[in-house]
């Protein structure tokens, strides 16, 4: 039996049993939790350098099963890679074109897979980006409306501005903005499931006056200065390293002077913004976010900055996406059955890796999330901000 598998694999203690197509078992160490059932022959040789990557593309192709809790499966794996591959650091920052149509593409193949499969997983409000836990016992639901307080506070937002959403998602954010705080909003998005979804939900809240959302790229957004505030949640990761200049500078040409921008989203470990090792990233630009390129906080501050806008406060919420993401998979395994029936089997493959491996990969540091709160000052430099954070938290 130990002919049949690589040498590498004989030396290793992991909780870990292969079970080969023929039958035959293979344990790595006592009381193993997770069983990788090898169903194609051929990736026996792979396992002399199994990276995530390879690991996930097989699953994700019905070349391996895997038996054992997804958060288990997860942790062991990393485990089995970390053992045979070696990290150098020298992966490649991803460089992709993101033109009109190649952005528009990629939204759609993430966002537009099923309203019902995204419901059966996400808070009510379908908030599709990092929760808010205040003390870190809230639900899903309670820590995603904590997360539209947080932001829209951090805004100071009052009645009657003009609140810009760029990638406005299921519009949950902007009706709470505009129920919650009396602002108008405009909103965008290039998927055409969430906009009209988004679109139902205003209607039926009684907002039709307060939100106007739209199907529309943020390249063609008006350059006036008509908007009081701007906020783009979990949008800038889609934009790629060669645009944030254009994004920034198109933030920056629809904001009043005095006006706030927040930027929410997820950034890079690596200063350069390559992707994380062991081919972690790479599943991920493959099968889950195409073109999707991560910038280092330095980097998006930096293009933030040379667009003329003034970043006066930076939170990391790291440890909260964590959170938010063992929620999502924990639901999401909970709905397995009425999943299937939403999704392709290939797709939900990839989504029970992508949110538990992505809830690993927040925990571990190798990915970040920033709130980064920028103003256009005045001329002379002058803004409307209070001294303090105070009013953030004060209800």
């Amino acid at each position: 039996m130990l002919a049949q598998l690589p040498p590498a694999l004989q030396n290793l203690h992991l909780p870990l049993r292969l079970r080969l197509w023929d039958g035959h078992e293979f344990t790595l160490g006592a009381d193993p939790s997770v069983t990788i059932v090898v169903k194609d022959p051929q990736m026996v040789a792979q396992f002399t350098h199994p990276s995530l990557s390879a690991l996930g593309a097989a699953f994700v192709e019905g070349k391996l099963e895997l038996e054992g809790s997804i958060n288990e499966v997860i942790r062991v794996c990393d485990e089995l890679s970390q053992a045979l591959v070696e990290d150098d650091g020298a992966n490649q920052p991803v460089r992709s074109v993101h033109d009109k149509e190649t952005d528009a593409k990629a939204i759609s193949y993430h966002y537009d897979l099923s309203n019902a499969f995204y419901q059966l997983w996400l808070d009510s409000d379908m908030a599709y980006s990092c929760a808010y836990f205040e003390t870190g016992s809230e639900t899903l639901e309670q820590a995603q409306q904590a997360k539209f307080r947080h932001l829209c506070r951090k805004l100071r937002l009052q009645p009657g501005d003009y609140l810009l959403d760029v990638g406005c998602g299921w519009g949950g954010l902007a009706r709470y903005a505009a129920q919650e705080f009396g602002v108008r909003v405009f909103g965008i998005t290039l998927s055409q499931a969430q906009l009209t979804l988004a679109r139902e939900r205003v209607k039926a809240q009684g907002l039709e006056d307060q939100v106007e959302l739209q199907l529309l790229d943020y390249r063609d957004l008006p350059q006036d200065g008509r908007f009081d505030k701007v906020i783009s949640v979990g949008m800038f990761e889609h934009v790629g390293h060669a645009n944030l200049q254009q994004y920034c500078k198109t933030l920056f040409g629809a904001v009043r002077e005095g006006g706030l921008v927040m930027n929410h989203g997820i950034t890079a470990k690596h200063i350069d913004g390559r992707p994380v090792g062991r081919g972690a990233g790479e599943f991920i630009e493959k099968y889950v976010f195409p073109n999707g390129e991560l910038p280092h906080l330095s980097m998006i501050s930096a293009q933030i900055s040379e667009a003329g806008l003034e970043i006066v406060d930076v939170e990391s919420l790291r440890m909260h996406y964590a959170r938010t993401l063992d929620h999502w998979s924990e639901r999401l395994e909970d709905n397995l059955e009425a999943a299937a029936k939403e999704v392709p089997e290939q797709a939900l493959r990839i989504w029970r890796l992508y949110l538990a491996g992505c809830a690993y990969a927040f925990a571990k540091g190798w990915i970040n999330l920033h709130q980064i709160l920028a103003v256009k000052t005045h001329a002379d430099g002058s803004h409307e901000l209070p001294w303090t954070r105070d009013d953030i938290y004060t209800p």
